[in-house]
């Protein structure tokens, strides 16, 4: 089965690929790469910052057919390789992207110099769930998600603090392919690593939102436990105020926490 396509989207300045670390970041289900505008603006001038979309989201073309979260893991690396080919890199991942990110680690964990998974989860929802939404995107299109989408997304006031974040947010969603969404559905009912955690050996950052209700700090404490069962390391951070998309909600803790906790796995 081909690999789900997905294009990249620099956010660092333009400027020769190598003479900074690299860092991969990956968006939520219905986001594209300007979830991380803020966030890789304040890490810009360290990193050489690379975004991916998932297929039918942003730049990526629409999916044809059904890929599993660890195929989309594969085609970060063979994303990573069609520019700084063989280059190990820092990754940071938000909700589907950060389950990638774990996909990351237990299948390509030679690549990885730091994993941060955002808002995130080893299991997130339940099969029905996914299932159930997947049909109902597929026949009604991705604005019937935009409503409980805000809601899950933002922490309380967000959006009447952050209008033009927020609603930037939303019409990604609202024009994201209905069929590619339904897939990335299909692919999260079947994603479930928890008995892998163990395998996971790059240093791990699990950044939660306290008003997370897709992937509470409990979720995060799960995946951080499963990580040092195995011998790995593994640090949880929660950030106040904070729901579903950590960071276009906080960008600048979560470049603080990131930049710090790069330094760290470097050293």
């Amino acid at each position: 089965m081909p690999k789900p396509g997905i294009k990249a989207v620099l956010l660092s300045p333009q400027r020769p690929l190598g003479e900074k670390p690299l860092l991969v970041v990956g968006p939520s289900l219905g986001t594209s790469t300007i979830l991380w505008n803020g966030t890789a603006e304040l890490l810009g001038g360290e990193y050489d910052v690379i975004g991916w979309d998932l297929p039918g989201h942003g730049v990526s073309p629409a999916a044809t057919e059904t890929f599993s979260v660890a195929e989309l893991a594969d085609a970060v690396v063979e994303l990573v390789d069609s520019v700084a080919p063989g280059s190990r890199f820092h990754y940071a991942g938000v909700s589907l992207g950060g389950a990638t990110g774990l996909q990351l680690g237990i299948k390509h964990g030679e690549r990885l110099l730091s994993l941060s998974v955002q808002c995130s989860g080893a299991k997130l929802g339940t099969p029905e769930g996914w299932l159930e939404r997947a049909d109902t995107v597929r026949n009604q299109g991705t604005p019937v998600m935009i409503q409980g989408s805000a809601q899950r997304w933002f922490g309380a006031g967000f959006m009447d603090r952050e209008p033009g974040v927020s609603s930037r947010l939303l019409h990604v969603l609202r024009d994201t392919d209905r069929f590619s969404y339904a897939f990335c559905c299909e692919a999260l009912a079947d994603f479930d690593v928890r008995a892998e955690l163990g395998t996971i050996t790059v240093p791990t950052q699990v950044v939660a939102g306290v008003e997370d209700t897709v992937a509470p700090p409990s979720t995060a404490a799960e995946v951080a436990d499963g990580i040092t069962a195995g011998g790995g390391t593994a640090v949880v951070e929660t950030l106040d105020g904070v729901a579903h998309l950590a960071p276009a909600e906080a960008p600048a803790a979560v470049a603080d926490l990131m930049r710090g906790f790069m330094k760290e796995a470097s050293a």
